[in-house]
């Protein structure tokens, strides 16, 4: 089993492809923390107090809210600003967006590049021993189908964590040179569905972030896995997946006004949303998400290695 498994990370790393999607990362890294610190914030005057900026923000918001109204989605998420807004000048707590760790967490949503990316991997890692002509070499070999089919799984798994540690390092060295390193003690403030302002750490609560969206990475790669050995072509492969994971995630927003759609993959698999105390449907646990997503990942396996356990290679 270790040497299918090496096998399989040798494939993987010996291609310059993957050097170059590594490169990539830590460039898309870079630039995007940069353009953060240059960014224009609206609302903000230059060298004047934080208090004086985000007060600014609450009277405007409080003006939005008085003549305009865009939904009720659009007048939580407006109300839910102010209270944090609130909360910062009353209980004089800088904003930590020019932070180290408030860098990083906005660093965050680069997640998505880091779950395509591995897709990119995992979507050919079957489907590419077809395309390649090797699927034959392959399955000659005195070794059970299903351990080749978990080492490539384990494979893909292992590069999905290292572009997942990647993104997390080469945020905190960017975070750390633009803003130094520290601000450990800083506090994070955020407003849940039910009107409560909350204060936490903001390392826990970064790390946490990170966390809770490497679930969505994981599932995401192993859909992708799937797809790859349900198909014969590796671009297919991976377009596919990486559509299904776009389309899929964009509708959960629409989605989300019916309670049927608990049950949909994509409703369960952003555990930030129990992070925050705003879950996409009234009345989600984590627990409840967490078992939805279990559910899918076996399924997705016992499709996948029913699928490859059975499949004519002469075909």
């Amino acid at each position: 089993m270790f040497n299918l498994l090496l096998n399989e990370n040798m494939k993987i790393y010996r291609r310059t492809r993957t050097w170059m999607i590594i490169v990539g990362l830590v460039l898309t890294v870079i630039g995007f923390l940069i353009a953060q610190q240059y960014s224009v914030k609206p609302f903000q005057t230059a060298n004047a107090d934080w208090k004086v900026n985000m007060q600014k923000q609450v009277q405007n918001d409080q003006q939005l809210l008085a003549n305009m109204d865009r939904g009720a989605d659009w007048k939580a998420h407006v109300t839910s600003r102010i209270l944090v807004n609130q909360y910062h000048i009353d209980h004089n707590i800088p904003p930590t967006e020019d932070t180290l760790w408030g860098n990083i967490l906005q660093a965050a949503d680069l997640m998505v590049v880091v779950t395509v990316l591995t897709v990119i991997i995992s979507g050919e890692s079957v489907a590419g021993e077809y395309t390649d002509g090797t699927i034959k070499l392959l399955l000659i070999r005195p070794v059970s189908r299903t351990k080749i089919l978990f080492s490539k799984y384990i494979a893909s798994i292992m590069f999905s964590v290292l572009l997942f540690s990647v993104l997390f390092v080469s945020a905190f060295i960017v975070s750390g040179v633009i803003h130094g390193f520290h601000d450990l003690g800083v506090s994070y403030v955020f407003a849940s569905n039910d009107g409560i302002v909350h204060e936490t750490n903001i390392v826990q609560h970064a790390i946490s972030t990170y966390l809770y969206q490497a679930v969505q990475m994981v599932m995401v790669v192993t859909l992708s896995f799937m797809i790859s050995v349900l198909s014969r072509s590796s671009a297919f492969a991976i377009a596919l997946s990486i559509g299904t994971m776009f389309a899929g995630t964009s509708i959960v927003g629409f989605l989300s006004q019916f309670q049927w759609a608990k049950f949909y993959l994509f409703e369960n698999t952003d555990l930030t949303q129990f992070l925050t105390g705003s879950p996409n449907i009234p009345g989600m646990t984590m627990l409840f998400s967490i078992t939805m997503i279990a559910v899918y990942f076996i399924l997705f396996h016992v499709l996948a290695w029913a699928v490859f356990k059975k499949r004519d290679i002469t075909a």
